[in-house]
This record gives structure tokens, C-alpha cells and sequence, in this order.
């Protein structure tokens, strides 16, 4: 604990300066005077030591939540309880760690009975976040000394993938036709080729589906109803090098991409097919093999959560070779990753070409939209005529490399975090709905 004057203090002792010269110059008479005021100051100084001292008893508690998801705000709740009847306001400053988002100090009238107070905890990268300490600073009643105290506090907690957005978005595809065709029968003509059951031929049917066989057991037309195929192998890679620690949105691309995966695995898994996951820098990391059931999830979830962050070069050579040589079937690959030139991506397009003869492959590239904003700015000066060319230049490669895997028969999806995880299950239902795989 530290005690220290405030700047009341500081300016009230200088004026008592002038006061120390006036007998000097108007008469001894008025020695009294400086010694009054010189009284008083002491009077208060020991007034706030005496009233301001006890509080360093206050009792502190604290509770954090017991998980925190990247990107989304929180709160850690603290309880201040003062000795005594008095009340007084209590300024409160808590020491995180680099994971979370610094806060400002706040301020609380603190009384003598429980005082709650909510402090924002906003993580930035996954793993445990720590709340290491909480300062405390406080003043006497008159306000002229400032004390200081550190609370320990050490509080961890871990920080995950952002499930609360994966389960409003997935909820939001719940209703929709594609969501459901292949999690339950669908009575929608050309979905799926799967047979599912028969019915009586109708007028408005498709004459197509005319079984000729179970129509002449029955004695009457009878048709073929299909469903959406179940039962597809997906794998869900990603790239963790270091482009992908980089912040965009106020987070890692890399967390960018968990949420949108985990956000797809969801949906797959309830629409029947098996979902893998597999993790990649400059040497694979993870690979879980394709596994069916809603209760893949929370497997899928804990592995996806303890990725960790990489400043490694990625490896797309030996990665997605290693991938090829996993999969025994042809599957579904959906590739997150990124890229910054035609130059750096040269590797990346040869192996996703590659790994695209044996299987479906959708790439998946999250974009910056700053850099965009730049590049459609209207140039006033020289600087933003510089940038503007620079930041079009960026566009033009990211198309080029884009188109060049279009070519390639690679689908791909190049959008900003916000809206990456509905293009991408957008594509996978297009997908399933065509039967590309």
C-alpha cells in the first residue's frame, strides 16, 4: 500500500507561502494568521490520515465467469464492503493480462454493506485469460492524501471458441428447406437421390420416379420419394500459420475460422454426415477422423479449442499432402485459410488443384474489408493516392489467385468475418442439394 498527498494537498501547502511572508512585510502582527492556517492544514492532513487509513481493511471479493468466448463481452463482478458506517467513493482498476482488452479505471460510492460492480472482460485470443490483481485508490474525506492497494486476485479462466454465436446462427438455419433435407423426409421433388420411400403416382409428380415394378405388385402407379444422401465424409482444415494469428476485426483469423468450422460441423452433423477436423502450419498439428452423430460436436469443440496460435511458415506442400494421404474416400475438404499475393499463394493453388482431383474442395478466405475500403477511397492528396493503388493492387492479386482456383474446379468463398459463416453454409447445402460430392 502507498500513501501519497493529492494535488489539493500540494496547491493548499503552497499557498501557505504568501501567507509566511506577510509578517515580513506588513508587521509582525500578522504572524498569527500564517500559524492559523498552517494549523488548519496539519488539522486536516491528520483528520484524512486518521479517517482515510481504516478503509485499507475493505474487504474485496471477486467472481469471473466460468468460460469466456472470443470476441464476446463479459463480466467480472466485484463485492467492495468498507469498515465502518461511512461512505466513500472508491476508484478500482483491474491488472489482465494481454488476452483480454484493457479497461479503464471506475469509480463506486462503497458503503459498509456489499457494493457490487461490474468490470468488462473482453478476450481477444483463446486460452486462459487472468485477472492478476485489482488496484484499489481511495481518498480522505477532505482530500488530501491518496492511498493505493493492490489486491492480489490470480483468477483464471479459459477463453473458447465463440459457441453463443454458433448456436444463434445455427438456429437461424433451422427453418430453412435445405437445413432440413437429409435430417428428416422431405417431400420436395429433386432433392436428394437417396431413396427414402414409396407413394401413389399423382398428377404433378415427376413421371421419372415411376416405380414399374412396385406399381404392378400394387395393381395401381406408384412412385419413388428420395431424400438428400446422409453419411458424407467431411474434413474441416485449417491453416494456423502465422497469417492466421494476425488480428482482423479485433480478433485472430484464426478464431474467425474455428467459429465458421464449428458453425459448419454443427450443421453437418445434423444433417447425417461425418465431420474431421485437421489443423496445419509448417507441420500438421491435428487430425481427427470423420465421425457421425451430434455428439461429434462436442468432441470436434474441445480439439478445436486447444489449437494454438502459430508464427510458423505454412507448409501447404506437406500439409495438404499429408490430408490426401488421410483420406481414404472422397470427401468434402473445406480449407480456411488466407493469403497475401499471387507470389506467396503459388503453393497453396498447385496443392488445393491437386487435392481437388480426388475430392470436393471449397476454399475459404477471409478478407480484409479495410483494405477494400481503401482501394474505392477517392485519393484528395498524394498519401491516399499511394495507399489507394496499393490496397487495388492487393484486390486485383486476391482475384487473380481466387480465379485461378475456379479454374482448377475449386469452389471458393472470399468474404469478410461477418458474413463468412453464412456463405459457407450456404455452399454446403448447395453442395448437397446438387450432390456434387
Amino acid at each position: 500500500m502507498t500513501l501519497a498527498p493529492t494535488r489539493r494537498a500540494v496547491v493548499l501547502l503552497a499557498a501557505g507561502f504568501p501567507l509566511a511572508l506577510l509578517p515580513a512585510l506588513a508587521g509582525a502582527s500578522l504572524a498569527w494568521g500564517w500559524a492559523v492556517a498552517l494549523a488548519a492544514t496539519v488539522a486536516a492532513v491528520a483528520v484524512d490520515l486518521v479517517l482515510g487509513a481504516p478503509l485499507q481493511r475493505m474487504a474485496l471479493e471477486a467472481r469471473v465467469p466460468s468460460a469466456l468466448y472470443v470476441g464476446e463481452r463479459d463480466t467480472l463482478r466485484l463485492e467492495v464492503r468498507m469498515p465502518g458506517s461511512r461512505i466513500t467513493e472508491v476508484e478500482i482498476v483491474c491488472d489482465l493480462d494481454a488476452s483480454l482488452l484493457p479497461q479503464p479505471a471506475v469509480r463506486v460510492r462503497a458503503g459498509p454493506g456489499a457494493t457490487p460492480l461490474d468490470i468488462p472482460l473482453v478476450p481477444c485470443r483463446r486460452g486462459t485469460a487472468t485477472v492478476q490483481a485489482a488496484w484499489l485508490r481511495w481518498r480522505g474525506p477532505f482530500g488530501l492524501l491518496r492511498w493505493s492497494q493492490s489486491r492480489p486476485l490470480s483468477l483464471e479462466v479459459p477463453v473458447l471458441p465463440n459457441l453463443r454465436a454458433v448456436r444463434g446462427a445455427a438456429l437461424r438455419f433451422f427453418g430453412s428447406r435445405q437445413f432440413l433435407s437429409g435430417l428428416k423426409v422431405e417431400r420436395y421433388l429433386g432433392d436428394g437421390s437417396e431413396f427414402e420411400s414409396l407413394r401413389e403416382h399423382t398428377a404433378g409428380l415427376d413421371p421419372r420416379f415411376v416405380d414399374w415394378k412396385a406399381s404392378a405388385r400394387h395393381h395401381k402407379l406408384m412412385s419413388r420419394e428420395y431424400r438428400a444422401e446422409r453419411n458424407h465424409p467431411m474434413v474441416v482444415a485449417l491453416d494456423t500459420g502465422h497469417l492466421m494469428a494476425e488480428p482482423l476485426a479485433g480478433i485472430p483469423k484464426l478464431d474467425h475460422a474455428i467459429n465458421a468450422s464449428l458453425l459448419l460441423t454443427y450443421v453437418a452433423l445434423k444433417t447425417g454426415d461425418r465431420v474431421g477436423l485437421f489443423a496445419f502450419d509448417e507441420r500438421v498439428r491435428l487430425f481427427a477422423e470423420p465421425q457421425g452423430g451430434v455428439g461429434a460436436f462436442a468432441r470436434l469443440q474441445r480439439q478445436s479449442a486447444a489449437i494454438a496460435y502459430s508464427h510458423a511458415e505454412t507448409n501447404f506442400t506437406l500439409g495438404l499432402l499429408e490430408l490426401g494421404l488421410r483420406l481414404r474416400r472422397r470427401s468434402l475438404v473445406v480449407v480456411l485459410t488466407d493469403f497475401v499475393d499471387t507470389v506467396t499463394a503459388e503453393l497453396m493453388v498447385e496443392n488445393l488443384a491437386r487435392l481437388g482431383r480426388g475430392h470436393l474442395v471449397i476454399f475459404v478466405a477471409l478478407r480484409d474489408v479495410a483494405i477494400a475500403a481503401l482501394a474505392a477511397a477517392e485519393p484528395r492528396d498524394l498519401e491516399t493516392l499511394n495507399r489507394a493503388v496499393t490496397a487495388h493492387e492487393m484486390v486485383r492479386e486476391r482475384e487473380v489467385v481466387l480465379s485461378r482456383l475456379r479454374r482448377h474446379g475449386v469452389h471458393c468463398i472470399d468474404g469478410p468475418p461477418a458474413s463468412i459463416s453464412t456463405q459457407l453454409i450456404n455452399r454446403y447445402l448447395d453442395v448437397k442439394r446438387r450432390e456434387l460430392l
